[in-house]
Formats: structure tokens, sequence, C-alpha cells
């Protein structure tokens, strides 16, 4: 009778222990995505649906920086993680009232800083918009295997900066045009039509006639920003392209957040996959063990 209780209980032990490695492997990190893609390419509206769908936080740069200025107005005075904050957004501030750009090493502070507070750690991220260099790509990596080794939980694989998933819109110049240049704004409301995609009511008169296009939204504009996005696209795509899925951002909105959908839970089922097969390696691994007590204990 003892021997068959002990075995049982070894058995039931094991049992236990399977049952509460594979919860463990289930339970998912929290989804770490950056979304790239040309200007009016729709990621605007496509970072709103994945945040909300995921419960990621969504992280723009212009967001961002206004956040570490902030910080390093509010943080005038304090220690010595304050004193940091403050250095971080003072020379941010500089550049952006000077018009010039925020140089690399700055900005992926920034996005370093944000991406570890425990917002991000605790629900995951959608970085919208960077990096849109290949060095900028590098110099972030970087930093997150850095950061990463200096964490003082770096063995648990909660932890985790890398991103998951490199979402880039793929849309024709020629539609990327189109719907720029064929933007009006209402300048009473501010409200924002196309001629072609969304215009104005039929009815109001007066609104068609006071919309303007707005400085930005020229040929000659649209053209500029094209230029400088296409400078650098294909290297940053080519930097991620292990965790690169494009999606075909000509479609509708719905059309896109669909495909967007179904690549995402398709990462997310993979992973699992793959967390399962870890753990039936590692059960597979210590199962001679378990055997031989049960042996033992039979005997």
């Amino acid at each position: 009778t003892t021997t068959t209780t002990t075995t049982t209980t070894t058995t039931s032990n094991v049992l236990l222990r399977d049952q509460n490695l594979q919860k463990q492997q289930d339970r998912q990190r929290p989804l770490k995505i950056i979304i790239m893609g040309g200007p009016a390419s729709g990621k605007g509206t496509q970072c709103e649906r994945i945040a909300q769908e995921h419960n990621l936080i969504h992280l723009s740069t212009g967001d961002m920086l206004r956040e570490a200025v902030k910080k390093c107005e509010d943080d005038i005075g304090g220690g010595d993680d304050d004193d940091h904050h403050h250095d971080v957004g003072r020379i941010a501030k500089e550049y952006m009232d000077a018009g010039k750009l925020v140089p690399d090493d700055i900005m992926i502070q920034i996005v370093m800083d944000r991406i570890s507070q425990s917002d991000c750690v605790e629900n995951g991220w959608l970085l919208d918009g960077f990096p849109r260099t290949e060095q900028q790509a590098h110099s972030m990596t970087t930093q997150m295997t850095t950061k990463l080794s200096e964490h003082p939980n770096n063995n648990n694989d909660d932890i985790h900066f890398a991103a998951d998933i490199f979402l880039f819109l793929n849309v024709p110049d020629s539609i990327l045009m189109d719907r720029v240049v064929g933007r009006r704004m209402d300048p009473v409301t501010g409200k924002i039509y196309h001629v072609q995609f969304s215009p104005p009511p039929i009815e109001d008169a007066s609104i068609r006639e006071r919309l303007v296009q707005r400085s930005d939204d020229t040929v000659e504009k649209m053209q500029s920003r094209l230029q400088q996005f296409h400078t650098n696209v294909d290297s940053v795509r080519q930097y991620y392209q292990d965790i690169l899925i494009e999606i075909d951002g000509s479609k509708s909105a719905n059309d896109v957040a669909e495909s967007i959908r179904d690549v995402i839970q398709e990462s997310i089922r993979n992973r699992r996959v793959g967390n399962r097969e870890d753990r039936d390696q590692e059960v597979e691994e210590e199962s001679p063990a378990c055997i031989e007590t049960s042996a033992l204990c039979s005997v």
C-alpha cells in the first residue's frame, strides 16, 4: 500500500509540475511591434486599432519628444534620475526650438526610457515611425541588448525589449500622392476632407467654398517627403527582415486592419507553439529520471 501511495504521489507531482510549466510557457509576453509606412500610408488609423485591440501602448516620436521636454521642465531640481530626464529633454528641446532634427543618440535614449516604463513592460508597445534609418535601428538594438543585460531580472522571460513584429504598410507612391494632394481642410471646424475619397456634403455649398489646401499637401512638398522616405526605407526593412511582415496598404482601412489582425494572431500562435515545443523538450529530458523514480517505488 505504501509503495502504491508513493508511486501515485510521484506521478501526481510530475503531472502538476507539467501543468504549471505549460501555463507558464503558454502565458505570452506582451507584444512589441514596430510599424512603418510612407506619408499618408494610413499608419495613424491602423495604430489606433492595433493599440486598442491588443492593449498596447502607442508610442509616436512626436508624443515621446513632447513628453521628454515636459519631464525636463517638471524635473528641474530633482535627483539623479530626474537629472537624466532633464538633460535628455533639455537637449531635445534645444534642437526642436532651433527647427533641427533631434540627434539619433538622444532620440534613441528617449525611446528606451519610454519602453522601459512599467506600462510598456506590462502591456507591450507599438512603436510608430521609428527607427527611420538603419543606423537608428542598429543603435536601438544595441541599447536594447545592453539594457536587458543590466536589468536586475534579466533571467525573467517577461523582461524582453526587442520587437516581435515589424509591420510595413506598402503603398505605391501614386496612391500616396493622391491621398495627400486631394486633402482639403475646413478652416472653421478643422475637419479634413478629400476631394475624391471623402468629399464635403454636396448640399452644403458654404463648406465647399471655404475649403483650403494645407501648405504641406502640395505635390512639391509630397515629392520631397517621399524622396526622404525612400532614402532609408529599404535598409530599415532589410535590417528587420527576420520579423518583417509586409501589408498591402493600398486597400481600404478595414481590409488593411483585417490583414494586420491576421498576421498578429498568426505570430501569437507561432510563439505559443514554440513555447510548447520548448516545454515538451524539457519534459522529455527530465522524463527518464521520473520513470526511474516510479520504477524504484514499484519494486
